[in-house]
């Protein structure tokens, strides 16, 4: 009888420890049942970096994710829908940026707010945007000594 009970308290122990790990880690990826907000759309010349469940960010603190990506056969551009929180106004002069964390971190997508006093409606297209600045392309022009001017 007591190893019965043994096994059952060591069982729910596990149980528990598994479901904690499960929310633990749909959190830290972005996910909850829950959540609400708004989507808008923009179309990058590269979205290198960024996949869907990448944080958006304004003023460096995260208002939304990357929701969904497509490339556009049309314009050979990548067209993504962000999602943000309910309560969070966007002007509807704003930009946005795919942006690097550093050398070595990842990408995520940075709103750069406008100073307008009208605001983006659900469904609306943000088209002021940059793309991913590649740093190997970077790095190889810098290495090549190519400036990019005439060289007079």
């Amino acid at each position: 009888m007591a190893e019965n009970t043994t096994e059952t308290l060591v069982g729910a122990a596990v149980l528990a420890v598994a479901i904690g790990f499960g929310a633990y880690t749909a959190q830290t990826a972005g996910l909850s049942l829950g959540s609400s907000g708004y989507e808008l759309t923009a179309s990058f010349r590269s979205l290198e970096g960024v996949s869907v469940g990448t944080d958006v960010r304004l003023a460096g603190v995260k208002v939304g994710t990357v929701t969904e990506m497509a490339l556009n056969p049309q314009t050979f551009r990548a067209d993504a829908t962000v999602t943000i929180q309910d309560g969070i106004e966007i002007p509807d002069d704003s930009a946005i940026v795919v942006a690097s964390e550093g050398l070595l971190g990842g990408n995520f997508v940075e709103i750069s707010p406008g100073g307008s006093p009208f605001f983006f409606s659900p469904g609306d297209e943000i088209l002021d945007t940059q793309g991913a600045v590649s740093l190997i392309s970077l790095l190889l022009k810098f290495v090549s000594g190519d400036s990019g001017s005439s060289g007079q």
